[in-house]
């Protein structure tokens, strides 16, 4: 030992029976011993001379157990302990791979242990916790920071003591035996210190130790699981002697065949010499038979490997170790760490949860503290399910939040073990770690939909939906699985996986079970291919070819004269500034651009790119010089395109036997999220791969060490995959054959009636199989996809069926010259245009875009892409839109706006489309002025001009069909719009247009009725003393209004009470009848809570909504003014329009029927007439029914008049008071008599057609 080390050990004091006489200077000794490790080396020698004279036994502990008074002495003791007692893995950083330094490291890590037993006293954690508890008295104002430093480094202590491994070769002890952490726990709980951490868990001005106590806990059951605590103090279960009793017997069963198996190689006398036999059939080393030296009964085992040396296993090769086995604690401490367990479950785990969750998101932790977090987790959440579930003492943890921490840090964990290769164990175990607090959170959840609660059960199902939901969470065991590496992850970590991939698909199974269609979140990342590995080497041409290209380009150039227009310009690019390749390597891929332009023909390209390079590249003349003459460039377009340029070699495309995806560089662009049903049989498919199929042989192999949990889990996805999806041809290999006939000749065959069946059943369907396929038992010997396992099953494809057809010579030049010739023609498709002119008509459209991409004519498939129906064009120039603008000044005074608009642009587009831009650029504040306008037949009549058929006809219908035909024209452009697009997007509109669908049928106009029946309401509700409700709705509205105008954009508004008054008012159904009068709209679905005002209401409307909540009973008809109060007169005359309106609509159906009944007449007279007097005779039919027409109607004229001056003044108020809120009610007031219209013309309808059946019967 060190000489300054003795003398400053010597000068601390010495001990005598049991006290400790310090010396004078015993406080600055140990201070000198602080000092002396700070400067320690790497191998630890202060540390290892410190251990060795037993300091902290013999010095330390008795010090602060005699001397706690001593303030000073005390607080340097326990620093000092602190830095004795921590890790050795901290003290090396790492388990050392060098034996010297292993040495050093083992060496430590027996003296922890000797300092562990030392701590296992009850006086020690006695003293401890006196102090912190006189701590812990203090206030936050009266404690100083040195009390602050004391608290942690006691807790710092007892977590040391607690992480000290224990020796496997000293504590050679039994279950239910007290090991030294047991003693150390027991001291704990004897000396209160327990009681102690609970305090700091739930006190909430101690929340800053929540990462150390929660360090002292994880360490506390560092050896216990959570089955043997709920059980300690107990009966054995019925289930759990059952239990024991079959794995009991079925290690008798095996027990007896062994013995049974002796027997039978038992000879019947002893024989002294063993003997040797020639074995015929079997050849040994040379040509001779075998020749076989041992007793004859064992022969059956004999393999040429017997006498091999065995091979040693690389380290990288190796499975992985599994973590030490738990053992069982004395029944004493098992029973005081249950009640640990429930008053910590009852008072603390929340809260300290919640905190330490906080500090991990904040990061104020230290690097791996997730891994506490983790642990308790799945700790106390599986106690508290096997000690009768209670939701709510797991509260903070139940949430999609908690499931998306866990699977952030599975996937990091993966990450890294991937990444950082000399720490893949330690990853390895932190990622079993969070999978099976993955697995807890699931078997919560299952427990949660078994309870007697119905609010818990809809907590659940809640979770459910947003787990099954989103993508990440339901295939993040298809990645673990197909990920699963034995040589990195243990075999525990395999049963867990499996254990919970059961469960997830048991739980989707049951969620899916109740419901028709399951809607569910997708991702898919559009892959951009490299545009550099489309064009391998220059294709082989002659020189006759090169010539006569050369003359056809040539001839090009000099017809066009050199000049370029300016699409050709713009779409010329020659150099990528974004592309990490070099310059040079970028110059000579523009030179080969410039060549294969003119070998495709493309004059002006091949120019335009030679003009642009030399711009970028103005050195060296590569591309000519700046003032050089058309001439000269047309010499160096030949050189180019007779040079032999290097090109890069094009990569070889592989396949992947999983998806059969090409292996090439891609760009990633944004992930395109959509929603999409979701099918449980296509999910379940996706395990039927065989990197999935492998973990679950390679976890069968163990069938005997397995719980029977575990290997009908294993049972249940082969049957799903064997049977459910009948891919049974996936486990036709011979290993798994292997392990099938170990199993049905295992002497407990017994026990494994599920694997047993099930290996009959494969083992039968093989046979049958092959008795038609003579190749199946060859293909036992090869792991197969899905599409191998068909064709084993189905039969085989023919010899080149799959291949790609081929093109010769004469068709690629056949097809390329058919493409110049109609490439600048305008056709809408011309692989359509060129199908029918090649030569072999059994060219696919496919065959002859993929073509035309190779041959380099088209960049990519998407040029030639099918058009779909309906328009595609989408953006609005700028000449276009002021073209669309003079259209719309010019027809704006005519009948038809719209369809005078659309006869008249000159790019086709959509009727929908055409009215988005008449609104958005503000020509028309709403769709009904494009409407085509009403006929005025009264004055036509007044006149004295008689209507023609088709104009009565016309005018008929005309009301039924406005709002019709827009409507027809949205839905054709919508369609069109759809085709065009994904399946899945389809699918996500055609939702959205059936949830909303019964919310845009709804019209917000209100009537007079209306307003009556709202005012009636309003007053109902103020009786019932609602007006404080009312009013909130009232100032929701106005406010809503005004956001709309000053914002000008209108979203959806929840109206969320905050009153109580107003949330008993949302519950009540004359209220929520009032709601739904407004136009306001209920919840669609259960993610939303609150009502809400919806986005198509305008701010008039909701002001004259919101009027309308003003009680008045005299006149409620007037209330729906919003900018003012009218006089008397304007009203009487609105009114007294009303009257007279309501008038005409009675007496329109019959003038209908007696105009109708004149049209018959005159067809019969017409009929009547010759063929050569046909045209006189339809003047004068037509003059006749006008006559007729007149002739009935005089008795009516009064109120046409009416009806005309009516309509008149209709126009001129809405003309003048067209911002006015009294339009509303006006406009709706119209669409009545417009829908009274529509009924009676549904029969005219059917008149009509009708007459035109006669009609053309009679001219037949």
């Amino acid at each position: 030992m060190n000489c300054e080390l003795l003398a400053t050990c010597s000068a601390l004091g010495y001990l005598e029976g049991d006290t400790y006489h310090k010396e004078a200077d015993c406080l600055e000794s140990v201070k000198d011993l602080i000092r002396y490790l700070r400067y320690e080396d790497d191998t630890r020698d202060v540390r290892q001379q410190l251990g060795d004279s037993q300091i902290v036994q013999n010095d330390l502990l008795p010090i602060i157990i005699q001397y706690r008074q001593d303030k000073s002495l005390f607080d340097a003791c326990i620093r000092l302990m602190v830095n004795l007692t921590q890790p050795a893995m901290l003290c090396f950083g790492k388990i050392p791979d060098d034996p010297v330094f292993r040495h050093h490291f083992l060496q430590v890590t027996a003296y922890l242990q000797a300092y562990k037993e030392a701590f296992a006293s009850e006086r020690v954690f006695g003293i401890l916790s006196e102090t912190l508890y006189d701590l812990l008295q203090l206030d936050w104002e009266k404690r100083q920071e040195e009390d602050n430093l004391l608290i942690e480094r006691i807790l710092l202590l007892v977590r040391n003591v607690l992480h000290v491994p224990a020796d496997p070769c000293e504590e050679k002890k039994v279950d239910d035996d007290a090991s030294v952490h047991d003693r150390v726990l027991w001291a704990i709980h004897m000396s209160g210190f327990d009681d102690l951490v609970k305090f700091l868990a739930s006190a909430q001005s101690e929340q800053q130790w929540s990462m150390h106590v929660l360090d002292i806990i994880s360490l506390m059951f560092r050896d216990q699981t959570p089955e043997a605590l709920v059980s300690a103090g107990h009966a054995r279960s019925v289930e759990e002697k059952q239990k024991d009793s079959q794995e009991l017997e079925a290690l008798r069963e095996r027990e007896h065949a062994e013995k049974r198996s002796r027997t039978f190689q038992r000879g019947n006398r002893h024989s002294r010499f063993r003997g040797s036999y020639v074995v015929q059939g079997l050849k040994a080393i040379g040509d001779k038979d075998l020749i076989y030296h041992r007793n004859i009964h064992n022969f059956n085992n004999y393999t040429h490997d017997t006498d091999k040396t065995v091979r040693r296993v690389p380290k990288r090769n190796r499975k992985a170790q599994e973590c030490k086995d738990k053992r069982r604690s004395a029944l004493n401490v098992r029973l005081f760490l249950r009640e640990f367990c429930v008053d910590f479950l009852e008072n603390c785990y929340n809260r300290l949860m919640y905190l330490v969750k906080e500090s991990l998101i904040r990061e104020q932790t230290q690097q791996h503290d997730e891994t506490y977090y983790l642990w308790a987790l799945s700790f106390f959440m599986a106690f508290n399910r096997g000690n009768g579930f209670r939701a709510d003492l797991v509260s903070e943890t139940m949430s999609i939040r908690t499931f998306h921490f866990i699977e952030r840090n599975i996937t990091n964990y993966y990450e890294m073990l991937l990444t950082d290769r000399r720490e893949a164990t330690s990853w390895s175990r932190r990622m079993h770690l969070a999978l099976k607090a993955y697995q807890e959170l699931l078997l919560t959840v299952n427990e949660m939909d078994r309870s007697h609660d119905e609010s818990i059960r809809q907590s659940s199902n809640v979770i459910k939906s947003n787990i099954f939901y989103l993508m990440e969470y339901r295939e993040i065991f298809l990645t673990l699985l197909r990920k699963y590496d034995e040589t990195k992850q243990p075999h525990s970590y395999l049963k867990d996986l499996v254990e919970s991939t059961h469960l997830f698909l048991r739980m989707l199974e049951r969620f899916c079970k109740g419901r028709r269609n399951l809607i569910v979140q997708r991702k898919r990342v559009k892959r951009k291919k490299s545009q550099n590995k489309k064009k391998g080497s220059a294709p082989e041409t002659s020189p006759e070819v090169l010539e006569e290209t050369w003359k056809i380009v040539e001839e090009e150039l000099k017809t066009t004269g050199f000049q370029l227009s300016e699409s050709v310009i713009e779409n010329i690019v020659p150099f990528d500034a974004t592309s990490e390749t070099p310059l040079e390597e970028q110059r000579t891929e523009a030179m080969v651009r410039v060549q294969d332009a003119l070998l495709a023909r493309l004059g002006p390209e091949s120019l335009g790119l030679l003009r642009a390079a030399r711009e970028v590249w103005p050195e060296g003349d590569v591309f000519g010089s700046a003032d050089v003459e058309p001439e000269e460039e047309l010499e160096l377009l030949k050189q180019i395109l007779h040079a032999n340029l290097p090109r890069s070699s094009p990569e070889i495309l592989m396949e992947e036997d999983d998806d059969g995806a090409e292996i090439e560089e891609e760009e990633y662009e944004p992930v395109q999220v959509s929603e999409t049903e979701f099918n449980l049989l296509d999910f379940i498919k996706r395990f039927a791969n065989p990197s999935i199929v492998r973990p679950y042989l390679l976890l069968l192999k163990s069938y005997s060490k397995n719980t029977p949990h575990t290997n009908h889990c294993i049972a249940r996805m082969l049957h799903r995959l064997a049977v459910d999806l009948k891919m049974d041809a996936l486990l036709y290999q011979l290993s798994v054959f292997h392990l099938f006939n170990k199993i049905l000749s295992d002497p407990a065959a017994a026990a494994y009636k599920e694997l047993v069946t099930f290996a009959k059943h494969v083992l039968n369907h093989f046979f049958s199989v092959a008795a038609q396929n003579n190749k199946a038992y060859v293909e036992l010997l090869f792991w197969k996809n899905v599409g191998a396992a068909r064709e084993m099953t189905e039969g085989y494809s023919k010899e080149g069926e799959g291949k790609k057809p081929t093109w010769t010579e004469e068709e690629e030049e056949e097809l390329r010259k058919l493409y110049m010739e109609h490439r600048d023609s305008e056709v809408p498709d011309i692989v359509e245009t060129l199908l029918p002119l090649l030569s072999n008509s059994n060219r696919t459209r496919r065959q002859v875009v993929t073509q035309l991409v190779h041959m380099g004519l088209a960049d990519n498939a998407k040029e030639l892409k099918k058009q779909k129906k309906g328009t595609r064009i989408v953006l609005w120039t700028e000449e276009q839109e002021e073209e669309l603008h003079m259209l719309f000044e010019e027809y704006k005074d005519s009948d038809d706006v719209l369809g005078n608009i659309l006869k008249k642009l000159t790019a086709k587009r959509s009727r929908g489309r055409v009215v988005d831009k008449l609104l958005s650029m503000g020509l028309v504040s709403e769709r009904r002025e494009l409407y085509k306008k009403r006929s005025r037949s009264a004055q036509g009549k007044s006149s004295g001009q008689a209507m023609t058929e088709e104009e009565f006809l016309a005018e008929m219908t005309q009301d039924a069909l406005d709002d019709s035909v827009d409507k027809d024209d949205d839905e054709e452009e919508e369609e069109g719009e759809h085709d065009s697009e994904d399946h899945e997007e389809d699918k996500e509109e055609e939702r959205e247009n059936s949830q909303n669908s019964g919310i845009k049928s709804q019209s917000f106009h209100l009537t007079v009725e209306r307003r009556a029946d709202i005012c009636a309401m309003v007053n109902a509700l103020h009786e019932e003393g609602m007006s404080g409700p009312l009013l909130w709705l009232q100032n929701c509205l106005n406010k809503t209004a005004k956001d709309r105008k000053d914002d000008g954009v209108s979203q959806p508004v929840p109206l969320v009470p905050l009153a109580e008054a107003n949330e008993e008012a949302m519950e009540n159904k004359s209220f929520l009848r009032l709601l739904r009068k407004l136009g306001i709209r209920p919840p669609a679905n259960e993610q939303e809570i609150f009502w809400r005002i919806p986005a198509k209401i305008s701010p008039y409307q909701l002001q004259s909504a919101a009027a309308a909540l003003t009680p008045n009973e005299k006149e409620p008809e007037n209330s729906e003014e919003s900018n003012g109060t009218r006089n008397p007169s304007e009203v009487q005359r609105q009114e007294d329009e009303e009257e007279e309106e309501k008038d005409e609509e009675e007496v329109s159906g019959e003038q209908r029927a007696q105009t109708l009944r004149a049209l018959l007449l005159a067809r019969k007279k017409k009929h009547h007439t010759t063929v050569g007097t046909a045209p006189v005779s339809d003047l004068n039919s037509g003059d006749d029914s006008d006559g007729v027409a007149e002739s009935r109607s005089e008795e009516k004229t009064s109120t046409k008049r009416s009806r005309s001056r009516l309509m008149d003044d209709d126009d001129d108020d809405k003309e003048e008071t067209e911002e006015d809120s009294s339009t509303a009610k006006d406009m709706d007031t119209n669409g009545d008599a417009d829908s009274d219209r529509e009924d009676i013309s549904a029969p005219l309808k059917r008149r009509r057609k009708m007459v035109l059946i006669d009609e053309e019967e009679e001219e037949d």
